[in-house]
């Protein structure tokens, strides 16, 4: 597992705390409860979902897309609210890297969750859909980047 410390934007680090508080089947909870909260895709994008990219290494279709304003990214996930591991972790996600900069982003380690000890109520496969997700918010952040290079 790789060292995060600093290696997280603040409010990423905070969840990461929370879940490291979290013990056993409260850390499932904690996921379930950040499910709950992930907000529905805002108006102008559902008419653009076909621009959403798609992260097909998960079993779950998972859908992103980075808004990008002012050198900083808004995150929007689409997720089946018929999965709920999927969506606490894309909720997740977003809250602890809203706002945050391409570098920011870029700077996350890939395995980053398993300081969360997620890997504890997941399974295998569940994780490598979360590393895909996060490999592809990368992905979206370096796109930032080369836009507001050209």
């Amino acid at each position: 597992m790789t060292d995060i410390n600093g290696a997280l934007p603040a409010r990423l680090q905070q969840i990461v705390a929370e879940f490291q508080m979290a013990e056993g089947r409260e850390k499932l909870e904690l996921l379930l409860e950040y499910a709950e909260s992930l907000p529905a895709l805002p108006e102008w994008l559902k008419d653009r979902r076909d621009s959403m990219e798609p992260v097909p290494e998960c079993m779950t279709p998972v859908f992103v897309y980075a808004e990008r304003q002012n050198g900083r990214l808004r995150w929007h996930f689409d997720v089946p609210p018929e999965s709920p591991t999927v969506r606490g972790y894309a909720a997740l996600m977003a809250e602890g890297l809203n706002d945050a900069s391409p570098e920011e982003v870029l700077s996350v380690p890939g395995d980053f969750f398993y300081a969360m000890g997620l890997q504890q109520v997941i399974s295998p496969q569940r994780l490598n859909g979360l590393s895909a997700i996060l490999a592809h918010m990368k992905r979206l952040a370096t796109e930032a980047l080369q836009a507001a290079a050209a």
